[in-house]
């Protein structure tokens, strides 16, 4: 749909919208530094500090709180070259699919992997992180079992699943972020950000909208550490996929999972880009890269529709679009109207672990997929839709 204008330097793409996260959103845009507007997804909820699914366009500075604590959270997919058939004549069952994976990748947020030695492919990924963090001086003290965490999933909405698209090939899907070690850097920097602009005088609509300036050595140390924790964002959905496509293949009594193409794209992320003709560090909050071409992960809830979308290049909509369904219900009230039966019911079909602790994550706590998505229409088109037959969710 196109945009409403929602405030001064504000536009909605959200059909679906409460008071809390419009106001959120306008607190965010009257920040001094935004340039040219703030942009609200069809996906927006309130969040901590500002709102989830919120495109925030600044000069100068950038505010840590509006990156978020699970920085560089976002989206893998991989088609397959395996069909709906190939599963089907399969003598092995999704739940044994369910279980392997559930050895190869630890599921919980303070789970972490005993060792690193399982898969030729981790080292290499933690070569790298070595290296970068060396390179740019990334002191990661705080978090002395990052290694550990690379390769595991976390808790909340995080999943895998394994689906078929619009013409029954299977795809291989999940949804992470960079975990323990991306919150330490986080609220290292939120806090350093409120320090200072409590130090300064700074008036601010919401402290958690506590902003670093470009310049100063805060801002830059911020940068390096912000950079290293979206490479290991990338690098842990990558190796979580890696694991995934290996215990897919042994199940399917194959050499490889047969990949044909892969997409990995943040969620939750800064970087600089150019809109309205100036540079800016871009901050999307729950919002996927959409310009022109670039391909895109839109997940639905547990038990809904995914999309593989594609960029439309929206200059007023700042090259980006949603992230997922986004949220209708907290957690509290999601297990205070839903029960486990309504899960099952929503579930029918999908192979999964059954367990009232996944009641806050229902379909119906979020918005529609299928609105979120029409809403979206000026923002991406859709290349893929895809629907899940196995789901493995954070404990």
């Amino acid at each position: 749909m196109p945009p409403t204008r929602a405030g001064k330097r504000l536009l909605n793409w959200a059909s679906m919208l409460d008071d809390n996260t419009l106001d959120q959103a306008r607190e965010t845009a009257s920040m001094p530094f935004i340039h040219p507007h703030v942009a609200l997804m069809p996906d927006a909820h309130s969040g901590k500090g500002s709102a989830v699914g919120t495109v925030i366009p600044t000069l100068g500075a950038v505010i840590p709180a509006a990156v978020g604590v699970d920085i560089g959270c976002g989206m893998i997919g991989v088609r397959t070259g395996f069909t709906a058939d190939d599963v089907a004549g399969n003598s092995a069952s999704l739940s044994d699919l369910r279980a392997a994976i559930e050895v190869a990748v630890p599921l919980s947020p303070g789970n972490y992997n005993g060792h690193l030695e399982r898969f030729d492919f981790t080292a290499g990924k933690i070569a790298e992180l070595e290296a970068k963090a060396a390179s740019d001086q990334v002191n990661l003290a705080h978090s002395p079992k990052w290694r550990e965490q690379l390769g595991s999933l976390g808790g909340g909405n995080h999943f895998i699943e394994l689906c078929l698209d619009e013409t029954d090939h299977v795809w291989l899907f999940l949804h992470s972020g960079s975990r323990g070690v991306g919150n330490k850097i986080a609220q290292k920097h939120i806090a350093i950000a409120q320090k200072l602009c409590e130090k300064w005088w700074i008036t601010l609509p919401n402290r958690d909208l506590a902003y670093l300036p470009e310049g100063t050595d805060e801002f830059w140390r911020y940068i390096r550490d912000l950079n290293w924790a979206q490479r290991f964002a990338f690098l842990n959905r990558a190796e979580m996929m890696d694991r995934f496509g290996t215990v897919f293949a042994q199940w399917m009594g194959t050499e490889n999972h047969r990949e044909v193409k892969r997409i990995n794209t943040h969620h939750n992320y800064t970087r600089k880009e150019q809109h309205a003709g100036k540079d800016v560090w871009l901050t999307r909050k729950g919002a996927v890269d959409a310009h022109e071409g670039v391909k895109g992960i839109i997940p639905g809830s547990m038990g809904t529709r995914s999309y593989v979308v594609v960029g439309l290049g929206s200059a007023s909509g700042l090259c980006s679009a949603p992230h997922g369904a986004g949220r209708r219900f907290s957690r509290t009230e999601a297990k205070r109207r839903f029960t486990q039966d309504d899960l099952r019911q929503r579930m029918a079909g999908i192979e999964y672990r059954d367990s009232a602790d996944f009641i806050d994550e229902i379909p119906d706590a979020y918005k529609p997929v299928e609105q979120v998505m029409e809403d979206a229409r000026d923002l991406v088109s859709i290349e893929h839709e895809l629907r899940q037959i196995l789901n493995v969710k954070g404990t």
